[in-house]
């Protein structure tokens, strides 16, 4: 018994000065005060060490727990009441630059407006989304690729779209094309992670555009492991377990029509060098193309609705690297079925949504969200787009994002799906 006793508080002594090592010297590159909320649920051993007898473990660890628990949850308590700051990793944005405006056009937004309407049903459409991804994820006979495995077997690198709030005890999984922008936006002036000539932004539209997609101005998990090393994936469950997570979601086909329009209808350099000259050069069998995007629109060298069709469904595409962020399924963004989310916002009733989200997480005081972003690319136009598309191609699609559809409660397009 006395040897037990020795290796559990050997035990305790070492994860403490682990932590506090990591307090003293990581979190220069990351948030400045460490927080905590909740206790270790197994603690990994520092180094190897010997192994109790059986039935001695659980004692062991949950001594652990409790006192990790103690320790943390006093520490930030004492942090509360001193009304210290989290101060995070801060940029200095100088200026403010004007933002395009047929960008902004063709992206959709509208800078008007609009009041959020309230309805006593607000909870319980939100219930049921929720119930919803449950299920699907709960259904055995409901299978796609990935949904089985554990929160541990993502790889960190697929876990770089999870914003995370300390200030507020907030995770966002930001899905390009579903409003991202604006939601960001609302994520910095939370965290108060960018600075303009010294201080925090207040409102979400005074952030430049160019900021808000600098990957560098926002803390996600697949940083953890350049912060916290050993301790980072059991931090992120920790997180994951006590903060508020929220997804906001689209149309699985309206998000790729209006993936398209604003990366292949618009003159854009990077997606006409990395997407568009291979997708000419397979689909429509241009053998020499201009070198830049300017010069292939004046040439009338745009890629087609069906060539990028084309390209989603070649096999090779992710035998070479996995799809673009833009237009990749929601399921393999945010893993909805490894991370429970407290709320699924979607962009059909976002000005409602984001109303009802902001009162959820206490802030609906502090900010509002940006003037509503209207739906530019309309559910009612799919037709109208997949008009040529051959319905064995639509079929194929359908079955490529059919899980993004049954998760979130989009009804299955079966007028694009048959003759």
């Amino acid at each position: 018994m006395t040897k037990t006793r020795l290796f559990r508080l050997w035990l305790v002594l070492g994860s403490v000065f682990m932590i506090l090592l990591i307090i003293v010297y990581w979190d220069n590159v990351g948030t400045a005060h460490f927080y905590l909320h909740t206790s270790f649920s197994r603690p990994h051993p520092l180094e190897p060490l010997p192994t109790p007898r059986q039935g001695e473990e659980k004692e062991f660890t949950s001594d652990v727990d409790e006192f990790l628990e103690k320790l943390f949850s006093a520490g930030m308590k004492q942090n509360v009441l001193s009304g210290r700051k989290t101060e995070q990793p801060s940029q200095l944005a100088s200026s403010r630059p004007v933002l395009s405006n047929m960008e902004e056009r063709v992206r959709g937004y509208d800078w008007s407006t609009h009041d959020a309407q309230q309805s006593p049903d607000l909870d319980r459409r939100q219930a049921e989304r929720r119930s919803v991804l449950r299920e699907f994820c709960a259904n055995a006979s409901f299978v796609f690729p990935t949904k089985e495995r554990s929160f541990d077997d993502i790889p960190n690198y697929e876990l770089n779209h999870l914003i995370v709030d300390d200030r507020h005890g907030v995770i966002y999984c930001y899905v390009p094309k579903v409003a991202c922008t604006n939601w960001k936006r609302v994520m910095i002036v939370l965290s108060e992670s960018l600075l303009d000539q010294g201080a925090p932004y207040r409102d979400p539209l005074d952030i430049p555009r160019e900021y808000v997609h600098n990957s560098s101005t926002h803390l996600t998990f697949n940083k953890f492991w350049r912060r916290y090393g050993k301790f980072s994936r059991h931090l992120m469950k920790i997180k994951l377990k006590k903060y508020t997570k929220f997804l906001f979601v689209r149309d699985p086909f309206v998000r790729l029509i209006s993936a398209f329009r604003s990366k292949f209808e618009l003159e854009n350099e990077e997606f006409y060098r990395k997407f568009a000259i291979p997708m000419l050069k397979m689909y429509s069998n241009h053998t020499s193309l201009p070198a830049s995007v300017s010069e292939a629109f004046s040439a009338g060298l745009k890629v087609s609705f069906a060539n990028f069709i084309q390209y989603l469904l070649d096999p090779h595409t992710e035998k070479l690297a996995p799809f673009n962020e833009h237009w990749r399924q929601v399921h393999r963004l945010c893993h909805p079925c490894q991370i429970d989310y407290d709320f699924v916002g979607k962009l059909e009733t976002l000005d409602q949504d984001a109303a009802q989200l902001l009162r959820l997480l206490k802030v609906d005081k502090l900010l509002h969200f940006p003037p509503s972003y209207r739906n530019r690319t309309a559910s009612s136009w799919e037709e109208d787009w997949f008009a040529k598309i051959p319905l064995a191609w639509r079929q194929q699609l359908y079955k490529l994002y059919e899980a993004d559809f049954v998760l979130f409660g989009y009804p299955k397009p079966e007028n694009l799906l048959r003759d």
